[in-house]
């Protein structure tokens, strides 16, 4: 799962029988598109700019590939040596919910010369995502704090609030989502996938998933294993298709068990100016201490939401640090602040803007989440499962297995979620960090298993999420560039120390 707030229909045989034509179509069938990219200068972009952007469209229901269609908007930078040009590297963006139309020039900065000559590097907006035919719940402004985006009980491990919510949620999900919300799984993410590959007239497409976008890459991989070339699968997913979602909520506690303990070495560090404790053993209780004195006695934050610090939102934030190392800073001021030692930090200021934009996301990232798979409704068994989860995982206290508005989701889903495989060509390679607070190394081995020989794995020896390019670990980047570059993926498995 991603840097987004993992927050948070019928037909299934006709579905069913949708998926398994598509997967045995061959990689010459005619496009998915119904015209082929008309490529432009990107909205707000200044002229003359590298990256461009154009338009594809494809089925609102696979099942009626004649019917409605919607629009994915998609954006390219060229390969720098037309002459070494190997293909199309797709970046399939995370969350579930983020846009991922700048990904050609933000994350191509980051990339070696050598993948950039040899790739037309392209993004896109999935389905229901900022210029891809954008969705919205229209959820309640104040619904909005990130103390209720993620499931966080109350401060006696009530969850009577987050009962509330989801069910708020659903309904306002169910009034304003419409059929495209209705349409968002990871399923037709790979569908979507291939028609941008017909559409750019490929045979076949090379990939770079974060995050959730192993996920979307791996079930890719999965339905169209004959059109993909080099995938590289970054920070990775449990693939399980009975939770999906359940699984990477459920993710964060031992992946924050996993993490914290960086944390607590760099802010126990000498000369660190942000230092909290004199050494890491202290870190921890610190925090745990400081998180219930702010559900007991709050305190004022003006221009915030909510409009105060308490022991969520502290969480939260404490959640939020652990994806990188240059988080821990504003982190370590925030427990500055509640302890007395700080001011508070100027709050970020939401503006109209800004809302829409989390609206988009947020009702995104809630349709894969809940369509994907049924949650269930058993609303004793998260009360159960959230106080076993506060006794085993204080620092997340019971946030991970908490009730989701999916649990009172209106659409059931419209086909079963599709279990990754070994079946197919050999020419993934996972990258994945020891120490990943959202995306745990458990979830990854996992993900490994289910692609069986088709895969390897790099490992590193490192904290945070995402991999390649991301840490400044010359081991793991040069395995990850080697196999973009040659296309040959390592003997084994690959172990990369630290540094």
């Amino acid at each position: 799962m991603s840097k987004n707030i993992r927050t948070i229909a019928t037909a299934a045989t006709v579905a069913a029988l949708a998926a398994s034509v598509l997967t045995a179509a061959p990689a010459s069938a005619a496009p998915t598109g119904r015209d082929r990219p008309a490529w432009t200068d990107c909205p707000g972009a200044a002229p003359g700019q590298p990256q461009q952007c154009a338009t594809v469209h494809v089925p609102l229901d696979y099942a009626d590939p004649d019917g409605e269609q919607i629009t994915l908007t998609v954006s390219r930078v060229r390969a720098a040596r037309p002459d070494q040009r190997h293909g199309v590297l797709l970046l399939i963006p995370g969350g579930p919910g983020e846009e991922g139309l700048d990904r050609p020039t933000r994350l191509g900065a980051t990339l070696p010369q050598e993948v950039r000559d040899r790739f037309d590097l392209v993004g896109f907006d999935p389905r229901g995502i900022g210029a891809s035919t954008p969705v919205t719940c229209g959820i309640d402004h104040e619904d909005l704090a990130p103390d209720r985006l993620r499931p966080f009980p109350a401060p006696d491990g009530s969850i009577a609030g987050n009962i509330a919510l989801g069910h708020r949620f659903a309904d306002a999900c169910a009034r304003n989502g419409g059929p495209v919300l209705r349409s968002i799984t990871t399923a037709n993410e790979a569908r979507d996938i291939d028609g941008i590959r017909r559409a750019l007239g490929e045979r076949r497409l090379s990939a770079w998933g974060t995050s959730y976008g192993t996920y979307a890459g791996a079930v890719w991989s999965t339905l169209f294993a004959r059109t993909t070339d080099r995938v590289v699968l970054d920070s990775n997913d449990d693939p399980d298709p009975a939770k999906v979602g359940r699984n990477w909520l459920a993710a964060f506690g031992p992946g924050a068990e996993d993490r914290f303990p960086d944390f607590a070495k760099w802010a126990s560090a000498p000369g660190n100016p942000d230092r909290v404790a004199d050494t890491p053993e202290e870190v921890r209780p610190l925090y745990l201490d400081l998180a219930a004195r702010l559900d007991r006695t709050p305190l004022p934050w003006p221009g915030a939401l909510p409009a105060e610090l308490n022991g969520n939102v502290l969480r939260g934030a404490m959640l939020q640090s652990l994806y990188s190392d240059q988080q821990f800073p504003g982190f370590a001021r925030l427990m500055l602040a509640g302890l007395g030692r700080r001011p508070l930090p100027a709050p970020a200021v939401m503006t109209p803007q800004a809302e829409a934009v989390a609206q988009n996301h947020i009702a995104a990232s809630a349709g894969t989440l809940c369509n994907d798979v049924s949650w269930p409704a058993d609303e004793a068994g998260y009360a159960k499962d959230v106080a076993a989860e506060r006794a085993a995982r204080p620092l997340t206290a019971g946030m991970p297995v908490n009730v989701m508005p999916c649990a009172y989701w209106p659409f059931a889903p419209a086909e079963p979620a599709v279990r990754v495989t070994d079946r197919g060509p050999a020419n993934v390679l996972l990258a994945q960090n020891l120490r990943d607070p959202a995306t745990p190394y458990a979830g990854a081995l996992k993900l490994r298993a289910a692609f069986g020989e088709r895969a390897r794995m790099v490992t590193v020896d490192s904290g945070g999420h995402d991999v390649y390019r991301a840490n400044g670990n010359a081991c793991g980047d040069a395995a990850v560039t080697d196999f973009l570059v040659t296309g040959r993926r390592p003997a084994a498995d690959v172990f990369c120390p630290a540094g």
